[in-house]
């Protein structure tokens, strides 16, 4: 079997509502679709962040998959080591749709679904995290700002069943306190987490930290820059640090593991370059007593798929995982069910999901139309 053509298309989905962060408001998600064929009529496809950047990246990188086998995966990984290099999470970004594309291939060409290729199933219902910004406060501000969004959060853990929740931070941090006491207050069972995105400082976070102490936060997600200021928070406060900004290869690793900077890492199949690598992440953790959990960067269906194939069968990987999913207006797959919070593991051969390529052609217009979203 061998890949005889790789297609690439950039789409545009909608958000249900709009998605603020400390850097950002969203309405909705560009993403990047790849559908790799082979020369026995076998179509695998791949979906990764952003788009015509990437996309550009990528069509580049799959001329090294022309005329291979897509199980040859660690060859063409060892010909692209120099790609992260020069073009940062693009590259990792453009290498991973090629991957999950060739893995999806190998499901199918061999019958089996890709958790199973991972080493089988530990779990087939993967929860995800209630996300909350403050675009939620139906334009409450100041010391109205707590109780609605504590009441919006209720609701949305009512209606989705939902066993976690995480507040986007800002620069704001009184503000997000008294967000945080408030979600407490109205959920006190509920596991409870806040990102602000590197938006604090050191000193502000040592304060917050403490403020927030007696919440019991299941962990506290960037809150600073950098591998020496989260070294500096942990020394300081007792809340668990998680990172998805200071630990985002493997060359991080190590120092923060030196520096005790973090207690959880958070992988993403397309920001660390693929399937294995985010497997060999979570084999670092496991050896070294970290925790783990995976970031979220605006999956659809295709990544979405990949992501709970990775979840599936890692063990380590046993907290609710952050997911934009259940935040878009639509998909480009038949949509995954998300039931009591939780999402189900798709069981058919490779990524287990099946294209609507109507719907692709029209979300791929609305990107010729408008261009890439970028917030």
């Amino acid at each position: 079997m061998k890949i005889t053509d790789v297609d690439v298309q950039v789409v545009n989905l909608p958000l249900t509502n709009p998605f603020t962060s400390s850097f950002e408001t969203k309405t909705g998600e560009t993403r990047t679709v790849v559908r790799v064929r082979t020369d026995d009529g076998l179509v695998g496809w791949g979906e990764t962040m952003w788009g015509q950047p990437v996309a550009a990246l990528v069509r580049k990188l799959a001329q090294d998959l022309i005329g291979t086998s897509p199980f040859a995966l660690e060859a063409f990984h060892r010909k692209q080591h120099m790609v992260p290099f020069f073009h940062g999470y693009l590259g990792y970004a453009a290498i991973a749709a090629l991957d999950v594309a060739c893995w999806d291939l190998m499901g199918k060409a061999s019958g089996h679904a890709v958790t199973e290729l991972l080493g089988g199933a530990v779990r087939d219902q993967v929860p995800l995290t209630a996300l909350i910004t403050r675009a939620d406060a139906g334009g409450a501000t100041g010391e109205a700002l707590g109780p609605a969004l504590a009441e919006h959060t209720v609701k949305v853990v009512s209606e989705g069943g939902f066993r976690a929740v995480k507040l986007k931070g800002t620069t704001d941090i009184d503000g997000d306190v008294r967000i945080l006491r408030a979600i407490r207050a109205a959920l006190p069972a509920v596991k409870l987490r806040v990102d602000p995105n590197a938006a604090w400082s050191v000193p502000d976070t040592v304060s917050a930290g403490r403020a927030l102490e007696d919440l019991n936060l299941e962990y506290l997600e960037d809150p600073c820059v950098g591998i020496e200021g989260m070294s500096q928070v942990h020394a300081q406060v007792r809340i668990p640090l998680c990172t998805n900004m200071c630990v985002v290869r493997f060359e991080d690793f190590a120092p923060a593991m030196r520096l005790r900077a973090v207690d959880i890492i958070h992988g993403d199949v397309y920001k660390w370059g693929g399937i294995a690598p985010t497997k060999a992440l979570a084999a670092h953790c496991e050896t070294f007593g970290l925790g783990m959990n995976l970031h979220s960067g605006g999956e659809l269906g295709i990544a979405t798929a990949a992501h709970l194939a990775v979840v599936a069968s890692t063990p380590v990987l046993n907290r609710a995982i952050d997911s934009m999913y259940y935040l878009h207006a639509d998909d480009i797959i038949e949509p995954l069910d998300l039931n009591e919070g939780s999402l189900t593991v798709p069981q058919g051969p490779g990524l287990g999901v099946s294209v609507d390529e109507d719907k692709l052609r029209h979300y791929a217009a609305v990107n010729d139309r408008e261009g890439d979203l970028t917030g």
